[in-house]
């Protein structure tokens, strides 16, 4: 269960990540973190490792992006 509400949670976030990488939407980066992280631990509650590792590339999408813009843009 704690596996799927992982990949519940990753997709909502990558929904929200996908048009943040558009310059001058990176905000929504921020907004997707906490989902993302609430993912995770979803996942790391769960016994298989699916969800939460999809959770954790969705997570290094919205950072890269984030270091990228600087943070903001």
């Amino acid at each position: 269960m704690g596996n799927l509400l992982a990949y519940v949670f990753g997709l909502i976030s990558l929904v929200i990540v996908i048009p943040a990488t558009i310059p001058f939407l990176g905000w929504g980066n921020w907004l997707a973190m906490p989902l993302i992280v609430v993912g995770i631990i979803f996942g790391a509650l769960s016994s298989s490792d699916g969800g939460r590792n999809f959770c954790i590339v969705v997570f290094l999408i919205a950072a890269v992006r984030l270091m990228l813009g600087g943070g903001f843009i």
